[in-house]
């Protein structure tokens, strides 16, 4: 039988990455320029929808586009150093290429600063696609052939399925387990650690 192989999607905050050190602190930088109050601690507790939609909840809807723009060029220089990968990130998209797969990466976060936490990480996928979110996923899902989508929260299990891929969710950010199976994740793994043994099971039944 011919071997085939899948292309896999990661999501980034709280999938490969964990960011809130770095996002917090670009709160504060950002609370402390515009003298505006901003907690840091409640907003990296609700990590995955795009950057406005917690501005929101700081900011009257006129000032969110040029403040989001101010948040996006602090956080160069206040969340790539201290963002640390999660558990396994680096393995689990080199057991994609293992498999002969392809790895990207879809996310809701600003794609420059995407692509500079994956490079400061030392995480190579094979494409970084930002300023995307929840059910707009799938757009670069279905446009890489995804097969696979891995996510922390329920925007990316909803994703996944408006792709018609797989939903792996990782309960390692705001969603537990028992709530990313009830929005329909396929698999539940309890990090990504677990990644690899269950891709090399899942790329075997591909044989």
């Amino acid at each position: 039988m011919t071997s085939r192989t899948v292309t896999v999607g990661f999501d980034l905050d709280m999938t490969l990455i964990d960011s809130r050190p770095g996002i917090r602190a670009t709160y504060l930088a950002l609370a402390a320029e515009t003298g505006t109050y901003i907690d840091a601690d409640l907003a990296v507790t609700r990590l995955g929808p795009p950057l406005e939609a917690e501005l929101a909840h700081w900011f009257p809807e006129g000032a969110i586009d040029e403040v989001g723009a101010r948040y996006r060029e602090l956080y160069v220089s206040h969340a790539i150093e201290p963002t640390l990968p999660m558990p396994g990130a680096r393995e689990a998209v080199e057991a994609v290429r293992r498999t002969g797969g392809t790895a990207i990466v879809v996310t809701a976060k600003h794609e420059p600063n995407a692509k500079l936490h994956l490079d400061h990480l030392g995480i190579a996928p094979d494409a970084v696609i930002g300023w995307l979110w929840a059910e707009a996923k799938a757009e670069a899902l279905v446009d890489y052939g995804a097969g696979v989508y891995v996510g922390d929260h329920l925007g990316d299990v909803r994703g996944a399925r408006a792709a018609g891929a797989l939903s792996v969710a990782v309960p390692t950010g705001p969603c537990g387990a028992a709530e990313l199976r009830e929005a329909g994740a396929d698999v539940v793994l309890e990090d990504l650690t677990d990644f690899p043994a269950w891709l090399e099971a899942y790329a075997a039944a591909w044989t």
